[in-house]
């Protein structure tokens, strides 16, 4: 059975969204109370409430602190970047087994 999860108190969720930082690295999920998931970055951040900006549409969402449930940074990898290492990983694979291959048949 799992934990309930602690929902942060109003100076928790002021420390966590000011720890992100401000601007399009400062990316979050930010769950509120009401069970609502805002997504985007940190564009905003005053003592009583911040403003969250989607990264697609740039629509600006104001929070207030006492309303937050959870903040969760996302700071994981692209698709994209993920699936480049992987190809460069099995290209590189590709090519040891090769050359092993070449250097046993020389023998």
């Amino acid at each position: 059975m799992a934990a309930p999860q602690k929902t942060l108190t109003s100076e928790e969720a002021h420390i966590k969204v000011t720890k992100l930082g401000l601007g399009e690295k400062a990316k979050a999920t930010i769950t509120l109370k009401n069970g609502t998931k805002v997504k985007g970055y940190v564009a905003r951040a005053d003592d009583n409430e911040f403003v969250m900006r989607d990264r697609k549409t740039d629509t600006p969402t104001t929070i207030r602190y006492d309303e937050v449930s959870k903040v969760d940074r996302n700071s994981g990898h692209s698709m994209a970047r993920n699936l480049g290492i992987g190809i460069a990983i099995g290209i590189g694979a590709v090519i040891v087994v090769a050359l092993v291959a070449w250097a046993s048949f020389g023998d």
